[in-house]
């Protein structure tokens, strides 16, 4: 049980139980704290006597650290091995959950979770380059599968953030309150870190001996994505001061000049941080721009969702979490169906959750537009379930389609750009999106949730546009390969 099996009947390869337990323990552990300070916000605020400023960055904080270094944390596990990054960044991850609970002032939780987020982009690439260089080569069975189930442990954690969250913090254990949420943590990380590297395959770094890293790309892609998601983190709750414009506009020619010098340094032959031969592959190219449209969706759906339970329909963080668990519940079903489904109808059932989610979302907007604040909490549940069923079809799909074509040797910087471009997606999301729900509900939270399903419903159906554009290119490179 230490290694990624090879079934030679099959002619595919599968990942054993325990090495799928050990990578989702991490999955679900950053998924988790992405979303539980939301829950927890108002304790902090005032146990701490955070500014409102300071309070988003707590947030926010971990986001941003974490989305600008996933890229350097992919190509670290393609140099120096993915189990001992794996295992690396979830000591980290247990370090910083410490700290972060042990916290006396808001300087000192910022500081932490930005080392939380920064851990989590050590170990979270390191899960999808081991799903997708262990079951190369194959059928593509066992590498579904297991993306299943990586789509299960994503949005259990995303689910557990809400409602084990408002449990935690409710409970008020030992007198710990909101801390609670990152010291239970600690002891999991640790065993888990433990774990991991008894039943991890170990690997030796994937480009050999003369593998060097890409200093300057790392700090120009540190820099140009910290000035474009620090203003859409924080910029909405400031009132999107200048800084906040100027920051944005200034990370344009901060990402044009890295990206520049990567092309550069793959001309003159180097290793650039950013692997862009990824890019000749359709199936990337596809799945990037697939995985982008739905981040932009998906999170901002969940986040607007939780302003309505509470602000609108007055529900506290507990109750609210608990609307979301028959979501979790249908996520979970539909993503571990996917896979057989896609054996037998292909691409047709990634195209038909989006347009299930779609439809869910405009009966969502009717609803909430005519009952306002009446608006039937058993209805919003039956509704978001199917929501939640269509997402399990998507999410899980759409990660292995873009990396099924990436060489083995190059599955972290593959799984590194993949979840940046998501984490992008997703501050992207929450902030337009997020803008549009305030700047309607000024009429009322029914109005401002109406408004905010009917844009991402348009952003459901344009990832089914953007996956048969892929399906569609695909077809195309395959019966003129020269092209």
């Amino acid at each position: 049980m230490s290694r990624l099996d090879v079934d030679p009947d099959a002619g595919h390869r599968t990942v054993r139980a325990a090495v799928l337990v050990a990578l989702l323990t991490g999955t679900f552990m950053a998924q988790f704290d992405f979303f539980v300070v939301n829950v927890a916000a108002p304790s902090i605020r005032l146990d701490l006597q955070a500014s409102e400023a300071e309070l988003e960055l707590v947030v926010g904080g971990y986001a941003f650290a974490y989305a600008g270094a996933l890229v350097l944390g992919g190509r670290l596990g393609d140099l120096f091995g993915y189990r001992r990054l794996f295992v690396s960044g979830m000591i980290a991850f247990a370090v910083t959950s410490a700290l972060c609970g042990l916290a006396v002032s808001p300087g000192q939780l910022i500081s932490a979770r930005l080392g939380q987020g920064l851990a989590a982009a050590l170990m979270l690439p390191q899960v999808l380059a081991l799903i997708s260089s262990g079951s190369s080569g194959s059928s593509g069975h066992g590498r579904a599968r297991a993306m299943a189930w990586f789509g299960v442990a994503g949005g259990v954690g995303s689910i557990a953030g809400q409602v084990l969250g408002g449990l935690l913090v409710t409970a008020d254990l030992a007198g710990l309150g909101w801390r609670l949420i990152f010291l239970i943590n600690v002891p999991i990380g640790v065993l888990g870190a433990l774990f991991a590297r008894r039943v991890l395959p170990p690997r030796e770094p994937g480009r050999g001996a003369n593998a060097k890293l890409d200093p300057l790309g790392a700090l120009g892609l540190a820099v140009g994505l910290g000035l474009l998601l620090v203003p859409l983190t924080v910029g909405r709750a400031a009132g999107w001061p200048l800084w906040a414009w100027i920051s944005m506009a200034a990370s344009v020619p901060a990402l044009a000049v890295t990206l520049r010098w990567q092309q550069t340094l793959y001309r003159r032959g180097g290793q650039p941080l950013l692997e862009l031969s990824l890019f000749r592959a359709v199936s990337f190219r596809s799945g990037v721009l697939s995985n982008l449209a739905f981040m932009l969706y998906f999170p901002s759906y969940m986040f607007t969702l939780a302003l309505l339970l509470q602000g609108g329909l007055g529900l506290g963080a507990f109750e609210a979490g608990l609307v979301f668990v028959p979501a979790g519940l249908t996520f979970s079903v539909s993503a571990l169906l996917a896979p057989r489904l896609a054996v037998r109808y292909g691409s047709s059932v990634l195209i038909g959750g989006c347009l299930l989610a779609a439809a869910g979302l405009a009966a969502l907007a009717a609803v909430t537009a005519t009952g306002g604040a009446d608006t039937s909490v058993a209805v919003i549940v039956l509704i978001t379930a199917a929501i939640s069923f269509g997402n399990g079809l998507i999410l899980p799909a759409l990660i292995g389609a873009a990396l099924r074509d990436v060489p083995p040797h190059h599955a972290g910087a593959a799984a590194g750009a993949l979840t940046t471009t998501q984490q992008f997606g997703s501050a992207a999301g929450v902030a337009s999106v997020g803008t549009i729900y305030f700047a309607a509900a000024e009429h009322g939270a029914g109005v401002g949730m109406a408004w905010a399903c009917t844009v991402n419903a348009v952003l459901a159906l344009s990832v089914a546009a953007a996956v048969g554009y892929g399906v569609a290119a695909h077809r195309r490179a395959a019966v003129h390969p020269q092209r």
